[in-house]
């Protein structure tokens, strides 16, 4: 059995950190904690007080049920965040679900609310978030088995990456705060790689995970040194040596290996890799800025920038090179005059369909979520003899 501390890590370390701000006191050292016994997504207790409250949000209202006293739909609502409070006592059993039932919900979220076509993907990526971060706290409150627990925060944590990556790039000025949503996005990787190193295991998807951490974390010296860490047999998995090798051609700089690279990336790495393309290509166009502008000006065929950049076609090229200050030659080329590329602000985020969205190929988020190890070899830690 583990108890999962919900505190998380600044990039989602297994060592715990600052990132939360939840601060939950472990059980005394002898004492067990609880299972869940609470059967549906919502406990029927908070379901009243938040219909009394009117705090309802509109996925979880009874169809056909409008007017000033909107009714919670049992198959529908599920348990909102709530911070911990300071020398409370813990909720009882009965209001907290036991891993099946998060399980459940964690499938629910991503079946029904994240394919949701009458929502912006703000307000879809807003809810989704608060509802995972409860599912997370009711899992730490809670003793669950280590393969119960890793399987909870693995399909928690692969919709919340996906929610994420579904955003758009006005999605600053909607309900979801990136901010917000980056920050747990690191507490779900850190709840799920402490219960990686505090349990036996083994734990099938631990070397995709693995990966999916480093992806997110691309570039940074802290998550490499701790992905280095892990043991050899799982470092050589091939996931876990595909983001390595993504890692490496980062911060090489070497355009085309990378965007080859991400090319092949299996969707859930490529929604957790999504949030550094603009900023690998933005590195790639100030390297062929440097190489070839002259005072005169060189130009390149935008198709060789859209195969080059895995750019979504001509238009979002024209777009990337614009921004950038650097004119056109008619519609087909690119110029690279001296002195006339710059960089302001974010570098555009784009549109990702042929790196992300177009990897779905047909299945929905939850056939994606709940299923077995898309790669060729899965690592499992051995078990202590």
């Amino acid at each position: 059995m583990v108890a999962l501390n919900y505190n998380a890590g600044r990039l989602g370390s297994p060592a715990g950190g600052l990132v939360g701000g939840d601060k939950i006191r472990p059980p005394m050292s002898g004492c067990k904690l609880p299972v869940g016994t609470c059967p549906d997504m919502c406990p029927a207790a908070e379901r009243a007080q938040r219909e009394k409250e009117r705090r309802l949000h509109r996925f979880e209202v009874a169809p056909g049920c409008r007017g000033d006293r909107p009714r919670a739909d049992p198959q529908r609502a599920v348990k909102e965040y709530r911070r911990p409070a300071a020398g409370k006592a813990r909720p009882p059993p009965s209001q907290l679900r036991p891993p099946s039932v998060l399980l459940a919900t964690v499938r629910y979220l991503a079946g029904e609310v994240a394919e949701r076509a009458d929502a912006s993907s703000a307000e879809v990526a807003s809810f989704v978030a608060d509802r995972l971060r409860a599912v997370r706290l009711d899992l730490a409150l809670q003793g669950a088995g280590d393969a119960e627990a890793a399987g909870v925060l693995e399909a928690a944590l692969a919709v919340l990456l996906a929610v994420v990556a579904r955003l758009g790039p006005d999605a600053v000025r909607g309900p979801a705060d990136p901010v917000l949503l980056q920050a747990q996005v690191q507490e779900g990787f850190g709840s799920l790689r402490r219960c990686y190193a505090q349990g036996a295991g083994p734990h099938p998807r631990e070397a995709v995970f693995q990966g999916l951490f480093l992806l997110y974390n691309l570039g940074s010296v802290e998550a490499l040194h701790e992905v280095l860490q892990l043991p050899a047999a799982l470092r050589s998995c091939p996931a876990l040596r595909r983001a390595l090798a993504v890692d490496s051609a980062f911060r090489e700089g070497n355009t085309a290996r990378l965007f080859r690279l991400l090319r092949i990336l299996p969707y859930l790495q490529s929604c957790a890799v999504q949030c550094h393309i603009g900023r690998a290509r933005r590195g790639a166009l100030a390297r062929l800025a440097r190489a070839l502008s002259t005072p005169k000006g060189q130009t390149l065929p935008l198709g060789f920038m859209v195969h080059l950049l895995a750019l979504d076609g001509p238009e979002e090229a024209r777009d990337l090179c614009q921004a950038h200050g650097l004119p056109l030659d008619g519609q087909e080329r690119v110029v690279f005059l001296r002195g006339r590329y710059t960089e302001k602000g974010l570098p555009p985020a784009g549109t990702c369909s042929v790196l992300v969205a177009s990897k779905l190929g047909g299945r929905t988020l939850e056939e994606v979520v709940m299923a077995e190890e898309e790669d060729e070899g899965v690592a499992r830690r051995k078990s202590p003899a």
